[in-house]
């Protein structure tokens, strides 16, 4: 068994029933699965859209990586996730942040590669390229585990948080602490 770290995000309709339909759906091929507090954050990339809810969780699998990223992909549409454009609007984003400390990059043109659609399995990298600069995925991460590496840059999630600059600064608030 693996342990492995999620993303989750929403910003469309009700995005707490949202993640925590997707964290019970996971529940079928994660044990021990802890979740983060759920965080109040503005948009990154394309801002002209809601808020987003968002946070983190942990669990083990016996997936391989790309039997996780098909399962999370499939969470999604049965969440109700519909395609839209790189960055807009989603009933639910999952993404695989972390798999043990796998260093790992199956890039476009594989068998993963996407459809054409956003939400379609895509290509696989882990670290997830663009964790360690949102503070939107590093908050929740540390709220889990403050110590937990980075495999690539060596460094805790807690140290890639303070390095975030106040422009660069998503979260607005907590919203709930009961995990």
């Amino acid at each position: 068994m693996t342990t492995v770290y999620l993303a989750l995000g929403s910003n469309v309709g009700d995005s707490r029933q949202y993640i925590e339909l997707a964290v019970e759906l996971l529940g079928a091929r994660l044990s021990d699965i802890r979740r983060a507090p759920l965080y109040l954050s503005e948009a990154v990339g394309y801002t002209d859209q809601a808020n987003f809810i968002n946070t983190a969780l942990r669990g083990r699998t016996d997936l391989s990586p790309q039997e996780l990223l098909n399962f999370v992909k499939d969470i999604e549409r049965r969440v109700g996730r519909t395609p839209t454009f790189h960055y807009g609007p989603r009933e639910i984003d999952i993404d695989i942040i972390l798999y043990g400390d796998l260093v790992l990059d199956i890039g476009a043109g594989t068998a993963l590669e996407a459809s054409g659609s956003e939400s379609g399995a895509g290509p696989l990298v882990i670290p997830h390229p663009e964790f360690s600069r949102r503070d939107f995925v590093l908050r929740p991460l540390c709220d889990l585990n403050p110590s937990l590496v980075d495999p690539v840059g060596g460094q805790t999630v807690e140290e890639l948080l303070r390095q975030i600059g106040p422009n660069q600064k998503s979260v607005l608030t907590t919203v709930d602490e009961n995990c």
